[in-house]
This record gives C-alpha cells, sequence and structure tokens, in this order.
C-alpha cells in the first residue's frame, strides 16, 4: 500500500516538473505549500501521531469506548487550535511569506504570488490533520492497510486534476493556482477514505470539547518534548528556506531531490516506523521490555537491509534517474544536473534519516520523549552550522549536506542512548549483518553505475527510450545483484524476502 502511495507521489511530482518546471512558479507554490505543511509536520504528523498512538493504545488496553472517547475530544481539540491557526495563517501570510523567502522580493510578482497560494492551502492543515488521527487510531487497533493507502488517494486526485488543468490549456499563473485547489481536494480525500473503516471498526464521531480529558493531558505531556524538537526542525527549515529564496530554481531542486529520497523513506521508513510504533507501544503498554527490544532490533535491521542499496544506488545512479523522471516540458537538463546534485548530497542522510522513523517511537513507548528531543535539537544545530559555514562556497549544495549530516548524527545518538538506557540492541546480532549489507551494496552500486555509463556511450542521453535504458535498467540490474550477494553471504533480510517472492509466485 505505501508502495503505491509513493510511486504515485513520484508521478505526481513528474507531472508537476513538466508543467511547471523548476523556477518561478514552481519556487512559489514549494513555499506557499511549505507553511501548513510545516505546521502540519509539528501539530499532526509528527507530535501527534507520536503522542495519540501510545495513549490511544493503553486507553483501548483498558476500555474500547473510553478508547473511542478520547478520539472524539482528540478531533475536536484539533478541530478548534487548527481552525484558529487557518485563520491566522490567512491574515498574517505576508509576514510569513517575507520571513521563509525573503529572496523573493528580487522576482516582480513571486511573494505575491506566494500569498495568494498561501492563503489558498492553509485550509490543508486541519484536513491532513484529521487524516493523521485517523491513521493512529486505525494503526492502534491493527489495521494498516488503508491508513497506508490513504495518501495514495491525495495523489490520485492531484494528478487527475493536473491532467483537467494540462487540458484546459492555461497559463502558468492559473496552472499554479489550480494546483493549490487540487492540493485541498487531495487532502479532504485522504481523510475521508478513512471514515468507513472507522465507522466498521463502531467508532462515530460526536464533538466533545474537554481539554481537562486526562488522556488529552497525557498526550499534551508526551507532545510538549517532542513539539519542542520538531519546531527546532522547523526552525531549520525555515532556515533553509531562507538561504534558498535567494537562489533562483534552489526551492525547487531541493524539494525534487529530497522528493526522490523520500520514495524510500516513505516506502521503507514509514513503513516500518507506522508497524513499529503500533508494536512497540503494545509491547511497552505490557511492559514486555524483552519483546520491545526484540521488535525494535528486528525494525533496524529490515530498515537496513532496503535502504542501504537505495543509498548507495541513489548516490551511483543520480542523474539518469532524475533525467529519466523529470526531464521533460518545462524541466530543463540544466535542472537534472541540479537536481542530481542535492540528490547525491542528500542520499547520504537516508539510512539516518529512515532510522529515527523507528527509533523515535521506542522512547515515546517507553515515556521518554525527551531523549528523541536532545537527538534532534543536535542534529538541527549542526545543520544549521553547516549552512551558515558552507552556504557562501557551496549554495543550496549546503542545505542538502547539512540535512544528510544532521540526520546521521540524529540516528546514531538515539541508538547509543537506547543502548546506554535500555540495552539489548547492539550486541545482539545487528553488527555483522549490517556489514555485509554494506559489502553488497558498494558493490551493487559501483557495478550498476558501470552499467549506466555503458548504456551511455551506446545510446546517449536523449530522447525517453535512452534516458529509460540508461535509468532504469542499472536499477533493476543493481536490485537483482544486491539480493544475490546478500543472499550468498547469508543475510537473513534476503532469505527473508526471497521466501516471500517465491512463495506468492507460487500462490499467483
Amino acid at each position: 500500500m505505501t508502495l503505491v502511495s509513493r510511486v504515485l507521489g513520484l508521478v505526481r511530482e513528474q507531472v508537476f516538473a513538466a508543467l511547471l518546471g523548476a523556477g518561478y512558479h514552481s519556487d512559489a507554490f514549494r513555499i506557499a505549500f511549505r507553511i501548513p505543511n510545516l505546521l502540519r509536520d509539528l501539530f499532526a504528523e509528527g507530535a501527534l501521531s507520536a503522542a495519540f498512538v501510545p495513549t490511544y493504545a493503553r486507553a483501548r488496553h483498558d476500555e474500547q469506548q473510553a478508547a473511542f472517547r478520547l478520539a472524539n475530544r482528540v478531533f475536536s481539540f484539533v478541530a478548534v487550535v487548527l481552525g484558529a491557526l487557518v485563520v491566522l495563517g490567512v491574515l498574517l501570510a505576508w509576514p510569513i511569506v517575507a520571513g521563509i523567502a525573503p529572496g523573493f522580493d528580487d522576482a516582480p510578482g513571486k511573494a505575491e504570488l506566494t500569498v495568494r497560494l498561501t492563503r489558498v492551502m492553509m485550509p490543508f492543515l486541519p484536513l491532513v490533520s484529521f487524516a493523521a488521527v485517523a491513521m493512529g487510531m486505525l494503526n492502534a487497533e491493527g489495521r494498516f492497510g488503508i491508513p497506508a493507502l490513504s495518501p495514495a488517494l491525495f495523489n490520485a486526485v492531484a494528478i487527475a486534476w493536473a491532467a483537467v488543468l494540462y487540458l484546459m490549456g492555461l497559463g502558468a499563473d492559473q496552472v499554479v493556482l489550480g494546483w493549490a485547489l487540487g492540493t485541498l481536494a487531495g487532502g479532504l480525500a485522504q481523510f475521508l477514505v478513512q471514515v468507513p473503516s472507522l465507522r466498521r471498526l463502531g467508532f462515530r464521531f460526536r464533538p466533545e470539547w474537554a481539554p481537562g480529558d486526562s488522556g488529552l493531558r497525557q498526550i499534551g505531556r508526551l507532545m510538549a518534548p517532542a513539539t519542542v524538537g520538531l519546531a527546532a526542525v522547523q526552525v531549520n527549515i525555515f532556515v533553509s528556506s531562507i538561504f534558498a529564496s535567494h537562489e533562483p530554481g534552489a526551492v525547487s531542486w531541493l524539494d525534487y531531490a529530497f522528493r526522490l529520497l523520500y520514495l524510500p523513506i516513505g516506502l521503507f521508513g514509514v513503513a516500518l516506523g507506522t508497524i513499529a510504533t503500533a508494536g512497540l507501544a503494545r509491547k511497552a503498554a505490557e511492559a514486555d521490555f524483552d519483546g520491545l527490544r526484540t521488535t525494535l532490533r528486528q525494525s533496524l535491521s529490515m530498515l537496513a537491509f532496503l535502504t542501504l542499496p537505495a543509498t548507495v544506488g541513489l548516490i551511483a545512479l543520480g542523474v539518469p534517474v532524475v533525467r529519466l523522471l523529470y526531464e521533460r516540458g518545462k524541466f530543463t537538463p540544466a535542472d537534472t544536473q541540479a537536481t542530481a546534485t542535492a540528490l547525491f548530497l542528500y542520499a547520504f542522510g537516508l539510512v539516518g534519516y529512515t532510522g529515527v522513523k523507528v527509533l523515535a517511537p521506542a522512547f515515546y513507548a517507553l515515556g521518554r520523549p525527551r531523549v528523541p528531543l536532545a537527538a534532534s535539537l543536535l542534529a538541527v544545530a549542526t545543520n544549521l552550522v553547516v549552512i551558515l559555514v558552507a552556504h557562501g562556497s557551496l549554495g543550496f549544495r549546503a542545505i542538502a549536506l547539512g540535512t544528510a549530516l544532521g540526520s546521521i548524527l540524529n540516528a546514531s545518538l538515539l541508538v547509543g542512548l537506547f543502548e546506554t538506557r535500555v540495552g539489548g540492541l547492539i550486541g545482539h546480532g545487528l553488527l555483522r549483518p549490517v556489514a555485509r549489507m554494506v559489502l553488497a551494496a558498494l558493490v551493487m552500486g559501483a557495478s550498476a553505475r558501470a552499467l549506466s555509463a555503458w548504456l551511455e556511450t551506446i545510446l546517449g542521453t536523449t530522447g525517453f527510450v535512452a534516458q529509460l535504458a540508461t535509468g532504469l535498467l542499472p536499477v533493476a540490474a543493481g536490485i537483482l545483484l544486491y539480493l544475490a550477494l546478500t543472499h550468498a553471504l547469508r543475510v537473513g533480510e534476503a532469505d527473508v524476502l526471497i521466501g516471500l517472492l517465491t512463495r506468492r509466485r507460487r500462490t499467483a
């Protein structure tokens, strides 16, 4: 389900690149969308989700109706608080855009367009927040399919709406405004698709304003340090946007690159993190700490197995992959080179970025939210120092580099602190298979890059057929080679994956 969602998200980005490229209108949309999206990460899919799932799981452990009552109160509280934030965002759009993208003033009309788009998309915040609460409920109930698929509906709506915009033959100003409206429709669909599953559980929404509820207070206590940590991350993004806004196209290059990085993050990190969060919450609620350690160790091992080859592959094949996916319409070869450069630097932090998706929920489940907070603050500080020191010489590249180094530090600190305070992680069969995975991934990356270079000498890089061959064939060959190498090196995860594929083929 997550694969479907991420692939559709990539298709959405391809359509956006063809329609708007990487420049004036693309930069304006991305900054405008970033404003409600930052708040979403801060209050909905970040701190709220991390605090809500274990609290809901504990309430459900006692009584199902108590859990439903807590969910009603959370929905009501979110509607009131985020509704007020939407109003503030609309009223204060000018100073917000001026603060986050001061460089837009250098291009006539760019700031004005960004303000207009910001006001249109502010209601996205409560819509996607409702979707996040619904997702948390279903995950805590052991239902993962529909919540994982719900973002796919957001992407499908955006793609369908983009086709309508293309057929209407509108100018860039109208297309970007239409895309903003389509974003709202997608956010609404992402929430509504989960409602039937909630109803089948027996949940019925009833407004309940009870800010003094003990469950809400518990969520608030868990959210407080998480919100501070996420706020530090948002400050990081805020500073990155300030620097990138002074370089035309940089906001878009960085976003296009990170969108490619987010495919393995979403497919592996978010998927495993979602399942691990519910499992870790249950183990903690049952005081089964051995089970908690085992769940975390197995999740990290599988995560390394999946993300290490993705990291090496993106580093080795960045240019042909970006060329294949984006270089058409208004997206130029120069945009390909800039995006691939950002992707090269971002990719070094992929393992760390996905690892946090699994490690942080372990500390929330244990009731120790200050630990991921401290790790997040140090990682953000690292990122900001890199940007401030290196931006003058590296430009937008410093932003990607700082993000990668910060994510590596974040995950490393969480691993070390878990081992120090809880134990049972590093010294229990984790290091040796990961070392074998690294070896297999390095051999795979070198082979895939050599194959891509050879195909480029034969076919060139112009035209869809050449781009498909030089971008896709090395990826497919690399996947097969990595599976063969890890199987030969007796990596258990490879045998699990091969066994699953073999059983499915036999079943089919």
